[in-house]
């Protein structure tokens, strides 16, 4: 009699200690996994002529509309609105392309081939622009990331620099 007490009072120590399958160590019920569905493949990754025809279309007759500001000493300057009208972009080889781009400074309106790079972050092509000269206003260099509808960068010209990004709108047809 003595041996039945003892296991039966060892079985009981031992379920209070020992976490029931659906018990977590605090208490908490632990939620049984719902059955897998079969991994669906992954759709193909689009194409290098894909992914350019859709950059090429992005920036087709579009207005780059958002603020810039300066980074001076390690400190961002107020936030200030541009707008620029991009027409139309060209590829010309390898990973060079031309941006045509409608530039307005003082009594200056003129459309205006930006020679630029693009290199691709997988399907995000980033635009770059190395030293650029507008006769009159200096020279730029820009890394400008696409995404969506939407623009981000840092650009510096000589002894100074900022960051910009905005949102890519179609311009409005006439």
């Amino acid at each position: 009699m003595k041996t039945a007490a003892f296991l039966l009072l060892a079985s009981l120590a031992l379920t209070a200690v020992t976490p029931l399958p659906a018990q977590e160590k605090n208490g908490a019920k632990k939620e049984t996994a719902a059955p897998r569905e079969p991994a669906k493949p992954a759709a193909p990754a689009p194409s290098a002529e894909d992914l350019e025809a859709a950059f090429v279309q992005t920036l087709a007759g579009v207005l780059f509309q958002g603020r810039w500001c300066t980074v001076e000493n390690g400190v961002l300057g107020e936030a200030k609105p541009e707008q620029y009208e991009i027409v139309g972009v060209m590829k010309t080889g390898g990973d060079r392309w031309v941006i045509n781009a409608r530039i307005e400074y003082g009594k200056v309106n003129l459309v205006a081939p930006v020679p630029v790079q693009v290199k691709w972050a997988g399907d995000t092509p980033i635009i770059i622009v190395d030293k650029f000269t507008m006769p009159g206003a200096g020279t730029y260099s820009a890394r400008v990331m696409i995404f969506e509808n939407t623009y981000s960068g840092t650009w510096t010209a000589g002894d100074h620099g900022g960051l910009l990004h905005g949102l890519i709108v179609k311009k409005p047809q006439p």
